[in-house]
């Protein structure tokens, strides 16, 4: 029996994922009707979830949501959690990910902090990546579990730094999407259309995973969430605060947080972040 927690819009895939492969779940999420349709059990709280499973998995928003999921009044430390393991599956702030960690070993417990890599279709396919810090004997564990919604898994030594890792590659992912659309926009300014741009950059300097992803969205401004404006923003933020580890700055990366703040002060944050190209097409 595997606890899930957080059925947003990735993570309930990957519960039907691992549904689908054999899994028996027990969910919980903060509105329950989302987990309805799983056909699975519902528990009551994170404690009383905890309670019922010795293995955990937890996808929510960002690290205030997971501190309130494990740390809070009903949360996962309520229970008697001696030897069971927590994957957070959350792209967090690295100095939560470490202090989670040590908190939940003073409990005898074990803190995997595994953020993945990828979005809805990989997530259907099986077909994500996940980071994966923390001890590596919880990780040989659950690693069986990974594999039915991971096609690639690394194991990168201590909690944090797989949430370093995971930030470093969501400035690449918002970079390309921004660069992108600005692209896009500025190809349809001079008269062209959108599907020459696309398919010329596809066989050009843009040619990436993630225009393969998102070429779509962009002919058909079909902007429903895989991953939202509003998580690669709160990804950005974070990033930004990992260079101050390091007392380094990018201009790039502000720049790129920056597109996407004003995409959300347009009213697109809770839209795909591939919705950035409406603020540059208008």
């Amino acid at each position: 029996m595997i606890g899930f927690i957080g059925l947003g819009t990735l993570g309930k895939t990957i519960a039907r994922r691992l549904i689908d492969q054999g899994e028996k779940l027990t969910v919980w999420n903060r509105t329950k009707r989302k987990a309805e349709d799983l056909g699975v059990d519902i528990a009551d709280s994170p404690k009383d979830l905890a309670n019922k499973v010795d293995i955990l998995f937890l996808i929510v928003f960002d690290s205030f949501a997971s501190e309130s999921v494990i740390f809070g009044e009903e949360g996962i430390v309520k229970a008697d959690i001696k030897g069971k393991i927590i994957v957070d599956m959350t792209t967090n702030h690295p100095s939560y990910s470490a202090l989670a960690y040590e908190e939940l070993k003073k409990r005898g417990a074990y803190y995997l902090d595994a953020p993945v890599l990828g979005s809805v279709i990989p997530a259907q396919k099986g077909q994500l990546t996940i980071v994966v810090g923390g001890d590596e004997e919880a990780f040989s564990k659950v690693k069986s579990i990974m594999e039915k919604f991971c096609s690639n898994i690394f194991y990168v030594g201590k909690a944090g730094d797989a949430s370093r890792i995971k930030l470093i590659n969501n400035i690449v992912l918002g970079g390309f999407m921004d660069l992108l659309a600005e692209a896009v926009a500025i190809g349809e300014r001079f008269g062209f259309s959108k599907d020459l741009i696309i398919d010329i950059l596809s066989k050009g300097a843009g040619k990436s995973a993630i225009l393969d992803v998102k070429k779509d969205k962009l002919l058909n401004e079909d902007f429903s969430t895989h991953f939202s404006v509003d998580l690669i923003y709160k990804d950005l933020h974070y990033a930004q605060d990992m260079l101050k580890e390091k007392n380094l700055f990018s201009f790039t990366l502000s720049a790129i947080k920056e597109s996407y703040g004003l995409a959300r002060n347009k009213g697109l944050g809770s839209l795909d972040f591939s919705a950035i190209y409406r603020v540059f097409k208008e």
